[in-house]
């Protein structure tokens, strides 16, 4: 597989991870706000919608490569912010400490994939104009 394949596929199951959520959170919105208000997160529906958007809007942008180096420095601001006011596991006791530190652990690891493709993508002039083409067709010109 050449590298460019390999950018390609880490992107697109990138995109997945964070699409796949995001339709979740729409179709089943209460089970995530409920989690939230469990954190005591304030405006929890507000914010609940806010990151279902960001992660539908977002995980199809890497899916299909637009904006990607915005995009992928975006959802690691919001994966830290999502381990470090949802996966707490420092303030938990019992099951919910393994579980919670694995959750904090993996997003690390998307995290470091989203930093490694922010890396090597080049950067985009934030426009409506062209919005809709792929990072290589607009940066090729």
């Amino acid at each position: 597989m050449t590298s460019s394949m390999t950018v390609t596929v880490g992107r697109v199951l990138l995109g997945l991870y964070f699409l796949m959520p995001g339709l979740m959170k729409a179709a089943g919105p209460a089970g995530t706000i409920a989690y939230m208000q469990s954190h005591d997160i304030p405006f929890t529906a507000a914010l609940m919608w806010f990151a279902t958007i960001v992660n539908i809007v977002g995980g199809l942008f890497l899916i299909f490569g637009r904006h990607v180096k915005f995009v992928a420095y975006g959802f690691v601001i919001y994966i830290l912010m999502v381990n470090f006011l949802l996966h707490d596991f420092w303030t938990m006791e019992g099951d919910s400490v393994a579980h919670e530190t694995q959750n904090f652990v993996k997003n690390l690891g998307i995290m470091a994939g989203l930093l490694v493709l922010a890396g090597s993508s080049a950067a985009r002039r934030i426009s409506l104009s062209g919005w809709w083409r792929s990072d290589n067709m607009v940066l090729r010109k």
